[in-house]
This record gives structure tokens, sequence and C-alpha cells, in this order.
């Protein structure tokens, strides 16, 4: 099956397809779609399935998207939907912020959500959700990964994701629940 995913995210669509092998994922450019995309729902799965149905519509594929993001309990859930954006600037903005907001609260537990879409050309959709839970770091650790990966301390793994490699990350990870779920409504 031939699916595009909705993400100009290299990291995401790395994982996609390093997840959903046996399929052939496109990426949105590959399959002709440069439009920008308006993420304008109040949840996860809302803003999913925006982009899904988006991308399937202009190309007339099924289109795959997800959106994920971090929750920190003593920040009422922030960043939360938001998280890509938190600080308005990169990765490394994101995650000086989010230190910054934590500096003395004990309780730094966090989980990383994530929501899958697929919607068909007709109009079929099928959705799933992945969470993984852990903690937040006072400082960084790791080399690899993307995004707050090196300050979440995964509870599946005890070490951060930018610590685990590809495949022990993408086993226990929000994106790698979904996904798996997802393929199993497939």
């Amino acid at each position: 099956m031939k699916l595009v995913a909705a993400t100009g995210n290299a990291h995401k669509l790395q994982e996609i397809r390093q997840i959903l092998q046996g399929f052939e994922i496109l990426s949105a450019a590959e399959a002709g779609f440069c439009g920008e995309i308006e993420e304008t729902g109040n949840s996860f799965l809302e803003n999913a399935l925006i982009k899904a149905r988006a991308v399937s519509s202009a190309l007339h594929l099924p289109a795959l998207a997800d959106d994920s993001g971090l929750s920190v309990d003593a920040l009422g859930g922030a960043p939360g939907i938001f998280s890509a954006r938190y600080s308005g600037g990169g990765d490394a903005e994101n995650r000086a912020l989010l230190l910054k907001n934590l500096a003395g609260k004990k309780d730094r537990r966090a989980h990383f959500c994530c929501a899958v879409a697929l919607v068909f050309p007709d109009g079929r959709t099928l959705t799933a959700e992945g969470k993984t839970f852990g903690v937040i770091l006072g400082a960084e650790r790791g080399e690899g990964g993307f995004g707050y990966d090196p300050l979440f301390l995964s509870d599946d793994l005890n070490m951060t994701f930018a610590e685990a490699k590809e495949e022990e990350k993408n086993a226990v990870s929000h994106r790698g629940r979904a996904l798996t779920a997802l393929k199993a409504l497939l």
C-alpha cells in the first residue's frame, strides 16, 4: 500500500518509514504536495485529521498524518499541542524554555502523546493514539533524537530518547505505539 506522510519533518518521516515497514511511504513533497497546512485544531487528533484530509484531498491518495507533543504535569499539560512552536524558535530554544519554566519544580513527570490519522480519498478514516511516560531531566543527555528527546527520561528505557537507539525508541515511543495501533487496524 502506498501512503503519503503529511509531514515536512524529516525525523518524523524516518520514524514512520521504520515503524511501518512493508508500506511504501512517500513524503508529501515526493508525492507533489507543497502547500502549507495550518494546524487549527484543539487536540493532537484534530490537527492530525486536518493535515491528513488536506493532503489526501489534494493528491487523491491515502494520507497519513500525525500530531504529537510533550505534556508536562507541573505545567498543566504544556507545551501540549504547541510543543513544536513553544518558544517561537527551534528545538534548542524549546528545550531551554521548558527548563526555565520547570526551574524549582519538584514534579517533573511528563508524557509524550501522538495521534495519527489515515485518510483515504473516499473519505474513510482510521485513527489511533499512543502515549509514553517519563520525567524531564534538569540537563540534556544523549546525541540522538530530536525535539525534547535529550530531556525526556523514558520510564520504559531508563534512558533519554536521545540516548536510545532508533529501534529502542520506536518500540516504546508515543509515535511507535500510535502507528503500531494504526497498523493493526489496517
